[in-house]
């Protein structure tokens, strides 16, 4: 009754305004979980936590006491959480968020039926939080997938999962974005919604308005614990693509070219002769590696990878991990004012990353002031540059300019080129910088511990 007076309000209103009554119609999602509702599953672990047994020496008097009482204590205990997943094939194939069943030592699935299976891991990808499993059944009800890519922004979308344990809660919203990147995700082109997701919901699947499941939700944006309408959805497409591999071989396999990048500014862009701050922006290759033996270099703005665009730095990751290894990509780079190809043989990217050193402080002298940077720098001593295994380079010992603050250069860094050439002394940085046009920005490569980035400086206008 209430839905039929307010459609009956939004009629009138759209007849008044002139505008369609039916593009403003509430939709109607009854349909959509009656039919997919049965394939969404609640996923239920168990952990056992096992309580190390303290080591004192049998003089100590603390050695007496354990001996005496830890008997009495419990040696393990058990972990519970919840979350949701949903049936994509009729044999029992089930996905969900990697960190649902992550340690997990027992998993449970519950039917809508209430019928319950014990379920078997069949792999798990912590890169994207990406999980396989599989329960001994047959003929049970599955989602069918959709296509993200063909999503708008704006469009409605439903939810189905247990939150807080609640089992086939229904919430719905609309798309807010699409290809959201979020820290320590470089691998998922997020959809970003308002639906209510809360925890429990976590493996779930994300429905368009055609009943196909368009996502996985993993995660939400919260200060409280609770839905604050930022909730993240893992796109079908790339659950899938890690979900065959885990089937076939339990591991996913991922390409590789041994580059670190960074997102292109307008500054920067400005500094490399780029008319928009597009591609992403490669501030050190790895010895030997695969981009290395392509001829790509520092400096180099990706812009095309395999023929496909790079509009962003956060782009280029997913395409190269999406990649099979050993297979010839053709890259569009833009080196010193024009665009150049390059074939890469990919790479196959490790299972474990590596970490990155902290910085150790060379500062030694004064340096040398440098007006137009607004820092003071200093050439490397031979042991300096020994220390960092590099070849030239020079060591920024003070910031006084506002415009080097703002780009976040520190005492400590070592700048390591000015665009594309390599520095090498005071006087080849001196005579760079007499050949800019004052107020334009410079791109320093700058290296702060085992790590290099570019930073765009504005040069100094007086």
């Amino acid at each position: 009754m209430l839905k039929k007076l307010i459609n009956t309000t939004i009629l009138i209103v759209g007849v008044v305004c002139g505008f369609s009554a039916h593009a403003y119609e509430l939709p109607d999602f009854t349909g959509l979980v009656e039919k997919q509702g049965p394939a969404v599953v609640n996923i239920s672990t168990t952990q056992i936590i096992r309580n190390a047994q303290p080591n004192f020496p049998e003089g100590d008097p603390i050695f007496d006491f354990f001996r005496r009482f830890a008997p009495l204590m419990p040696r393990a205990q058990e972990s519970q959480s919840l979350g949701s997943g949903f049936i994509i094939s009729s044999d029992g194939y089930i996905m969900t968020n990697a960190h649902v069943v992550d340690h997990a030592d027992k998993i449970t699935v519950r039917l809508t039926d209430k019928r319950e299976f014990a379920a078997r891991v069949i792999g798990v990808d912590k890169r994207t939080d990406v999980a396989l499993l599989k329960i001994e059944a047959s003929n049970l009800p599955k989602v069918s997938l959709g296509d993200p890519e063909k999503l708008k922004v704006g469009e409605w979308v439903v939810a189905i999962g247990s939150p807080f344990g609640f089992d086939s809660s229904v919430t719905a919203g609309i798309v807010s974005a699409k290809g959201r990147s979020l820290p320590q995700d470089n691998f998922v082109p997020f959809i970003q919604t308002d639906v209510a997701i809360n925890p429990g919901n976590s493996g779930g699947p994300l429905f368009n308005m055609s009943g196909e499941v368009v996502g996985i939700n993993s995660q939400i944006y919260t200060r409280s614990g609770g839905s604050m309408g930022l909730s993240f959805a893992i796109p079908i497409d790339v659950a899938t693509q890690v979900t065959e591999q885990l089937r076939t071989s339990g591991t996913v396999t991922r390409g590789r070219i041994g580059v670190t990048i960074q997102e292109m500014t307008r500054e920067l862009a400005e500094s490399f002769g780029l008319s928009q701050p597009n591609g992403a922006l490669i501030s050190s290759v790895e010895k030997d590696g695969p981009a290395d033996k392509a001829g790509i270099e520092a400096s180099d703005v990706i812009l095309k990878f395999n023929g496909k665009a790079v509009n962003n730095s956060g782009d280029l990751p997913r395409m190269v991990a999406a990649t099979k290894p050993d297979s010839k990509v053709v890259v569009e780079l833009w080196r010193k004012g024009g665009s150049k190809q390059l074939t890469v043989v990919v790479g196959k990217m490790p299972e474990e990353g590596r970490l990155a050193q902290a910085a150790r402080g060379l500062v030694d002298e004064a340096g040398k002031m440098i007006a137009r940077l607004g820092i003071a720098v200093s050439e490397l001593t031979r042991e300096q540059s020994q220390e960092l295994q590099i070849n030239g380079g020079l060591l920024v010992e003070e910031v006084r300019g506002s415009a080097a603050r703002v780009a976040g250069l520190q005492r400590g860094d070592v700048l390591l080129a000015i665009g594309n050439i390599p520095l090498r002394s005071l006087t080849q940085l001196e005579g760079v910088l007499k050949q800019v046009p004052r107020g334009r920005n410079v791109a320093l490569l700058v290296r702060r511990g085992d790590s290099a980035s570019y930073m765009a400086v504005k040069l100094d206008e007086k």
